[in-house]
This record gives structure tokens, C-alpha cells and sequence, in this order.
């Protein structure tokens, strides 16, 4: 009776024995499939509204071709030299910008002022050409980058008002101008504005502006032409309304 006991037990050791290996054994890890969400890009940063700005340039390359045109007149003007104007200007701006998806556009109203001239001391002549101020509705329409930034061009209807002189009695003839004139003229360019935050934001731009021919005579109807035309560099910060 010990022994039938005996070998009872030594079966169902080797039993229990054999179903935990076939348990150790078989027992698989359940593989979990990573959740993958799904990508969603970013809404564009909001630009729509009103604005206003300060701006801070540099004109430079300027050209205005001082010619004397002695009466009767068609008879072919003299070109003692060339005024190269230049010069650092300051400026205030507003504007309302649409947006619609990354496309951004609106109109600009700015003003300019500053020391855009030149002078020039040659072959008997005195010349002076000084953009004093600069009145300009610009059109700027951009896209919207993914990094906030944004590029645009620039097209705009101004008007400026230019001091100029011509004096002198040299090769050409004698001339005695001291004049000032306004004229109307054109803006082409493109710039990058920078989102700082909510409400401000920072511009770079280049331009090029040309205000045609103007034709003045002095009080002998001696005539000369004024071209006055540059380019010019802006940086300016921006806040939104």
C-alpha cells in the first residue's frame, strides 16, 4: 500500500512538472501594433487685419541726368553731368491685409521722408537734386511659409516732392533754376516679414522707384529735365491692430 502510494505521488509530480514546462514553453508575448497619429499640418499663422508700421531704408544708385536746353528749344540739350542720388530715409505706414489660406494681400498707405540727393560742381555748373518726401500706395501680395515667414511683391502709385537746382554759365549756356516740383511716379519691389508674436512683426524689402521726366525752365525759358529714380533698402517693424 506504501508503494502504490509512493509511485502515485511520483506520477502526479511528473505531471504537474510537465504541464508547467508546456505552459513555460508555449506562453507567447501578444505583440501590441504602435498607434500611429495621423499628421495634421499647421494652420497657417493669422495675418488678416489692420496694421501699422515704421520703416527705416537706404536709397542708393539714383540717377538724374541734368541737361541744359538753351531756346529755341529742340535744338539738343548739353549734359555737363549726372546727379547719383543716395541717401538714408524714414517712413510711416498702414495697411489691411486678407488672408486666405497661406495667400496674404492688401493695400499699404505710406509716407517717406529724409535726405534721398545729390550735388554735383562741374564744367561751370552748380547741380542739386533732393527727394524730399515720398507719398505711396503699395499693393503687396505673399505666401506664407512653414517657418511663419512671409514673401511678397510690392507694385504702388506715388508722389514725390523734389527741391532742384541747376546755376551756371559754362559751355551749355547760361542757367539760373531753383525750383521745386512734385511729380507722380512708380514702386516696384519685394520683401519678408517675420511674425515676432501675435502683434509684431519685423520687414526687410527692397524697391526701386521712378518718378518720370519733369521738364522747368528758368525765367529766360533755359530748360533742363529732371529723372529722379533709385532704389532703396527698408527694414521696419510692423504692429498688428
Amino acid at each position: 500500500m506504501s508503494a502504490l502510494r509512493s509511485k502515485v505521488l511520483v506520477a502526479a509530480t511528473l505531471s504537474l512538472a510537465t504541464t508547467a514546462t508546456a505552459f513555460a514553453g508555449g506562453y507567447t508575448t501578444p505583440v501590441v501594433e504602435p498607434v500611429v497619429a495621423p499628421i495634421v499640418d499647421a494652420a497657417p499663422a493669422d495675418w488678416q487685419g489692420g496694421y501699422a508700421g515704421l520703416t527705416l531704408g537706404y536709397a542708393f544708385n539714383g540717377e538724374d541726368e541734368v541737361g541744359i536746353d538753351q531756346p529755341p528749344h529742340g535744338s539738343g540739350a548739353g549734359t555737363p553731368d549726372e546727379l547719383e542720388l543716395s541717401g538714408a530715409n524714414a517712413g510711416i505706414r498702414v495697411g489691411y491685409r486678407w488672408q486666405q489660406g497661406n495667400w496674404v494681400y492688401g493695400p499699404e498707405l505710406g509716407y517717406e521722408g529724409g535726405s534721398i540727393k545729390d550735388d554735383f560742381s562741374t564744367a561751370g555748373y552748380d547741380a542739386e537734386s533732393k527727394i524730399k518726401n515720398v507719398l505711396a500706395l503699395r499693393f503687396k501680395a505673399g505666401y506664407v511659409l512653414n517657418n511663419g515667414v512671409m514673401v511678397y511683391g510690392i507694385v504702388g502709385a506715388a508722389r514725390a516732392k523734389v527741391d532742384y537746382k541747376v546755376e551756371g554759365d559754362g559751355e551749355h549756356g547760361p542757367i539760373a533754376l531753383n525750383d521745386d516740383f512734385s511729380e507722380n511716379g512708380y514702386i516696384v519691389g519685394l520683401g519678408a516679414e517675420k511674425m515676432l508674436n501675435e502683434r509684431l512683426s519685423l520687414t526687410g524689402e527692397y524697391e526701386y522707384a521712378n518718378f518720370g521726366k519733369t521738364t522747368l525752365a528758368d525765367a529766360n525759358d533755359v530748360a533742363t529735365r529732371a529723372t529722379p529714380k533709385y532704389h532703396n533698402i527698408k527694414v521696419g517693424l510692423n504692429f498688428k491692430f
